[in-house]
């Protein structure tokens, strides 16, 4: 089955006593057990739902996987695979990263007495040197958030086998779609499945997919535990939303080609970061290891921050908001947004400057886009 059948089929024939088309959400905190020796495949929402499993089947299936775990939120998935380190374990992330996992990774890890480090993952040497002894998990993101610095996952992942370390790649910007981790060597692919895989947003969610038996217990145990599980009705929504991914998808990256390229040549524009472009240091590993180059395009104002603010400020299609992957087009400012987890210093040393905005571009019509941009560079 192919991705397109996959997202409309996977788990959702039609069931009795109606065989509704459209599986209804089993909107049911807890379930009745005919007596105490025989549970019933479901017995408490927080530990597992109809509705969950479902999506949860159909997560496996886009990542090529064997097992799914949704999640209520990215930021929960991420904790979750987190929660496989303890004490005294190292954490190796790139340096350029999302804000919100960052803050995660000093906040809440290293008092724990996780030790975390970053490295320049775009050279897989730079990670291959930063590897110590007691490393037990490489994080890496590609495309990366916000500059879409491209990582070559099959030699991380070969990194991270050599030093015994588990891989967990988050594949929130490239998507299922674009991009199989999994199938390069990573050992655990997370998502944030409030942006594209959902693509309506109007609900968060996140989720895991991984391929070893030995990861089930320990990843599910602890989800059901602390209770960052999906409601069924968030479930149900992102399984209307995964519906439409590849057709939407195909929009995104077709649209956001379109707008690098016009602000490739731009007289106000500093800087493009797309792996699209051919001048984008990436651009032949993504071509390598991606089947497009995905929705999200960030570029540099001439000036300061103030310059990047005035052009945020004059655009009418783009929204400036919060968050990515929606059909509708949105403008981010990530020092007081995506990244204001981190200070001046530490943003400006991963190479997010104060004029950088970051785009996530949708699926209107691309001259609106193009001309909404050209007036706001005015």
């Amino acid at each position: 089955m192919r991705f397109s059948t996959k997202v409309i089929r996977v788990g959702q024939d039609p069931q009795p006593p109606h065989y509704a088309v459209i599986p209804p959400p089993v909107q049911s905190a807890t379930f009745y057990w005919p007596d105490a020796e025989n549970p019933p495949d479901f017995d408490y929402t927080r530990a597992g739902n109809p509705t969950r499993h479902t999506l949860e089947q159909v997560y496996a299936a886009i990542e090529n996987a064997k097992y799914g775990l949704a999640q209520a939120t990215g930021m929960a998935a991420i904790t979750t695979a987190c929660s496989l380190l303890r004490p005294g374990d190292h954490l190796l992330a790139p340096s350029d990263l999302y804000g919100g996992t960052y803050r995660l990774f000093e906040r809440y890890l290293k008092p724990m007495g996780i030790e975390v480090s970053y490295a320049d993952a775009t050279n897989p040497d730079n990670l291959a040197s930063a590897v110590r002894p007691s490393t037990r998990m490489i994080w890496l993101e590609t495309p990366t958030n916000p500059t879409l610095k491209i990582v070559d996952l099959e030699r991380c992942a070969a990194i991270a086998r050599e030093a015994g370390a588990l891989s967990v790649m988050d594949n929130t910007f490239a998507t299922p779609y674009l991009q199989n981790p999994l199938d390069l060597g990573c050992d655990i692919v997370m998502h944030s499945t409030t942006k594209y895989i959902n693509g309506h947003s109007d609900v968060v969610g996140g989720a895991l997919m991984w391929n070893d038996d030995a990861l089930t217990e320990p990843l599910t145990l602890y989800a059901k535990s602390v209770g960052n599980t999906p409601s069924p009705f968030d479930c149900w929504l992102t399984l209307r939303g995964l519906k439409t991914l590849p057709v939407r998808m195909d929009r995104h990256l077709q649209n956001a080609q379109a707008v690098a390229e016009f602000l490739a040549t731009h007289p106000k524009v500093e800087r493009v970061y797309y792996p699209g472009l051919p001048s984008h240091p990436g651009h032949e590993i993504a071509k390598k290891q991606m089947r497009g180059f995905g929705g999200m395009v960030s570029f540099t104002v001439k000036g300061d921050g103030s310059a990047a603010l005035e052009v945020a400020s004059r655009l009418q299609v783009f929204l400036l908001a919060e968050s990515l992957g929606g059909v509708e087009s949105l403008v981010c400012y990530p020092p007081k947004m995506s990244h204001a987890a981190m200070s001046e210093e530490e943003r400006l040393a991963r190479g997010i400057p104060p004029n950088l905005l970051r785009l996530s571009v949708g699926i209107e019509d691309v001259e609106d886009l193009i001309e909404d941009l050209e007036q706001a560079l005015k």
